[in-house]
């Protein structure tokens, strides 16, 4: 937001350095900047065109960011044409710039404050001097350096499949969702024990100054409604979710988890642990699932498609930086099926309905199946009454034989234990469908490798299961896997678009086809220089890394329109292009490196990461940090080079088809 009224200062202070009054310094330092400004301000706006490229839970994170950015550039560059000049103008008033041998006058605040200015301005004169000279230097060698350069920008991009890709970054929030699956029938009364001995194993693994707190779930939810307000996959007496809170300034939550994995089954066999996300971020980038990974097997009938699942989830185990597998849906809960005596029901004038209905209210009440309504004469107001037996009196199968059933004819009530027979068997306690077809999902986690390596490998594993299916039945991979190609698609897709839109806006402003080629030229060196950031700091190519590469694309663009907006200025009046490409070069180097470095040193915190889930943003201020640095040697040299060798053969073109001689043949 202050590279407007920088740029804007900058050429005012440099109008005032030629001699001209305050007045006029500003109109015209105001005047030659607010096109080439202007344009700037387009491409950065412009650039962020592929975020409504984005779907889902990207698009709902990322449209609010780049909104903001328009907005607040247009706001700025408002400011800087109006607000800016007139402020400096007031600032001005008796401004008076010392000469070399000039001290100032005042107080020694002001002395040491100029002292301090004018030492600074020495060492960057000197940079400035050096700079030229290397110019020089590669100008005169411009085929070999622009060769040289442009091969190391392709060569960098070949470190873009070593990045890895992830939806988002890993977040260390200080949180581990921790889920215990006992065996199948294990009643709720002996879980606390359980849990209590996996608390002890967590309190051995984890250091007490680096535990928080311990919170343990026990059981499936009271009420089947409140199984819709989370994502835990509770649903009966033996699951159990732990959660855990770390310290402030825990050691990475990875590592523990990594422990427990090893640890606890050796401790508990016959015990199902896995990790689910802990943080709000992957819990809504999951979109309600348990894991990132739901591998699904769609159709079929069960006898035919439990074997295959269970190869298949073998099968995953193999995948190395695959973690947490397991089937979500288990098979094999205990029940307790109740065969009436149709002969006896007969003879007692009741029915199945009848046994049914008993049955119900006595193990889940009457409030659904007969509502009862209240009305209380003092305050007008109705409540609901149900009726249900007590759980502790229904604690062993003759307690339920004997739960009465009301004939309803006015003869006497008949114990349950009179009218069925119980046969003992098992049943899925969990059933899940898609569009109606039967579903079994397969869970997992990624850890210690990228997504976009682990999703590939997946696609191999299930690729040599899809002949074995069934007739009817399909494998479908859903979750972050699915969000992460079509958010990758979308930004790659909006990426090229914003590029040719930057494009053709600076061909309609310089009118002509070749000075836009030249000012995204800066662009592939700052790709390169977001891959080698990347890839030194181990940080993956993420939705969030891809918005700061969008970013690096509108300041690297606005930079070289600055640049090359003088240099054709120049090339205008007369002087050969060579030299034109060196005065703008020199002329723009205090510009584009403050406006580089305000955009570095704004980035660096949210690079550096530090801080609970900070690694969220991380990739986005490394990619701006990594994409500008190498834009800005790209605009300082290569820009230049390009543009002198480019104007040089239009000219020489132009001189041979009229037959006259060319001025930068007399410049060699």
């Amino acid at each position: 937001l202050v590279d407007d009224a920088t740029v804007e200062i900058e050429n005012i202070e440099r109008q005032m350095a030629l001699g001209k009054n305050p007045h006029q310094a500003i109109l015209d330092g105001a005047a030659e900047i607010a096109v080439p400004a202007f344009v700037s301000t387009l491409c950065i706006c412009i650039v962020f065109v592929p975020m409504f490229f984005l779907s889902g839970v990207a698009k709902s994170l990322f449209v609010p960011l780049a909104e903001a950015v328009v907005f607040a550039m247009l706001a700025s560059y408002a400011l800087s044409r109006t607000l800016v000049p007139t402020l400096v103008m007031y600032m001005m008033q008796g401004h008076h710039h010392l000469q070399p041998d000039e001290g100032p006058s005042g107080n020694r605040l002001a002395r040491r404050f100029h002292a301090i200015h004018r030492r600074f301005n020495h060492y960057f004169e000197l940079l400035r001097e050096h700079y030229v000279i290397l110019l020089g230097h590669v100008l005169q060698k411009r085929k070999q350096f622009g060769f040289s350069f442009f091969a190391f920008g392709l060569a960098s991009l070949a470190l873009v499949p070593f990045l890895g890709q992830d939806l988002f970054p890993a977040v260390d929030a200080g949180q581990i969702r921790l889920h215990l699956r006992a065996a199948p029938g294990t009643r709720l009364e002996e879980m606390p024990a359980l849990v209590n001995q996996v608390e002890s194993v967590l309190r051995q693994q984890i250091p007490g100054d680096q535990l928080a707190e311990i919170v343990d779930i026990i059981g499936g939810p009271y009420s089947t409604l409140n199984t819709l307000y989370g994502n835990s996959g509770t649903a009966e007496a033996s699951d159990t979710e732990i959660m855990i809170s770390l310290q402030h300034g825990h050691a990475p939550s990875p590592d523990f988890m990594d422990r427990l994995r090893k640890e606890l089954p050796t401790h508990f066999p016959g015990v199902e642990f896995f990790f689910q996300p802990a943080d709000q971020v992957s819990q809504t980038l999951n979109f309600g699932i348990p894991a990132p990974i739901d591998v699904q097997l769609i159709g079929g009938r069960a006898e035919e498609t439990q074997p295959l699942l269970v190869d298949i989830n073998n099968a995953l185990r193999e995948i190395p930086g695959l973690v947490d597998i397991h089937i979500y849906q288990r098979w094999s809960k205990p029940t307790l099926a109740l065969e009436m005596n149709r002969t006896q029901l007969q003879q007692l004038g009741l029915s199945a309905r009848n046994v049914a209905e008993n049955l119900l209210i006595a193990l889940s009440g009457s409030m659904q199946t007969t509502p009862t309504y209240w009305l209380n004469p003092a305050n007008g107001n109705t409540y609901n009454i149900g009726a249900r037996s007590l759980e502790t009196d229904l604690d062993s199968i003759d307690a339920l034989m004997h739960i009465p059933v009301n004939t309803g004819n006015g003869s006497e009530p008949q114990v349950l234990g009179n009218l069925v027979n119980i046969k003992r068997g098992v049943q899925p306690s969990i059933v899940s469908h898609y569009n109606i077809s039967d579903m079994t999902n397969i869970y997992a986690n990624v850890q210690g490798r990228d997504l976009g390596a682990v999703s590939r490998d997946i696609d191999k594993v299930l690729d040599t299961f899809r002949p074995k299916l069934p007739k009817g039945t399909e494998l479908v991979v859903r979750g972050q896997i699915q969000t992460l190609n079509n958010s990758f698609t979308g930004l790659a897709i909006g990426l090229a678009v914003a590029i040719l839109l930057v494009y053709l806006l600076v061909v309609v402003n310089f009118q002509s086809w070749l000075d836009p080629l030249i000012i995204i030229s800066a662009l592939p060196a700052a790709l390169a220089g977001i891959a080698w950031i990347l890839f030194l700091s181990g940080t993956t190519l993420s939705v969030p890394a891809l918005t700061g590469t969008i970013m690096t694309m509108g300041v690297a663009t606005a930079n070289s329109i600055l640049l090359v907006s003088f240099a054709r200025s120049r090339l205008e009046a007369g002087i050969p292009p060579i030299s034109a490409a060196l005065e703008a070069a020199s002329t723009r180097l205090r510009p584009v490196l403050m406006t580089a470095l305000a955009m570095i040193a704004g980035m660096l915190p949210m690079a550096l990461g530090l801080g609970e889930g900070a690694e969220q943003n991380a990739s986005l201020g490394r990619a701006v940090i990594g994409g500008l640095l190498f834009a800005t040697i790209s605009t300082l040299l290569f820009v230049p080079v390009v543009f002198a060798s480019t104007h040089r053969w239009l000219e020489r073109r132009y001189s041979a088809g009229h037959g006259i001689p060319s001025l930068a043949r007399d410049h060699d």
